[in-house]
């Protein structure tokens, strides 16, 4: 009779993580396996403060392989030797299809690719009240009295215009 140990399969054991390259910094950051790729572009676009460009996707690569990306809600898998797993930025895209005669893309980041807690995709400072924004609400509510004035006053005069048209025309 076999034994319980002789019977067992052995299967390869996958790494307890995975190595993502950032090309933006050139830093390599690692990720459980399993771990979702907008995770981990959301990640390491936080490490890099907000600098431009930000990385859009990750992807798996190999010399003379056609790359397979990942989506946000892929799953980060190594695909054994000679793959190596890269951020991708919109400047590698706009590399890529130089010339191609497809329609350029544009250089603003889609917002479907800024996950939540990501970078803002443009920075606005908060400005406080100042003495300009006070006198152009001072400015408004002194016109709307002005404006009200004259509107006061025209229609006052109204029924005297009209008695004075209907004379005239006598």
């Amino acid at each position: 009779m076999m034994d319980e140990e002789s019977s067992k399969v052995n299967f390869p054991q996958p790494p307890p993580f995975l190595e993502v390259e950032c090309k933006i910094s050139g830093k390599t950051s690692r990720y459980a396996a399993g771990t979702k790729a907008g995770f981990a572009v959301n990640l390491i676009n936080k490490k890099l403060n907000c600098a431009r460009p930000l990385a859009l996707h990750i992807e798996a690569v190999k010399q003379g392989e056609e790359p397979v990306s990942f989506g946000p809600d892929a799953l980060l898998v190594d695909y054994g030797d000679g793959w190596k797993m890269q951020s991708v930025t919109l400047l590698d895209f706009t590399a890529t299809w130089k010339g191609e005669g497809v329609v350029p893309i544009p250089e603003r980041i889609p917002e479907a690719m800024d996950y939540e807690g990501g970078c803002p995709m443009y920075r606005i400072s908060k400005r406080g009240i100042s003495a300009v924004y006070i006198g152009k609400i001072l400015l408004a509510f002194l016109l709307m009295f002005v404006l009200g004035a004259l509107f006061r006053v025209a229609l006052e005069n109204l029924p005297k215009f009209i008695l004075f048209v209907n004379n005239s025309s006598m």
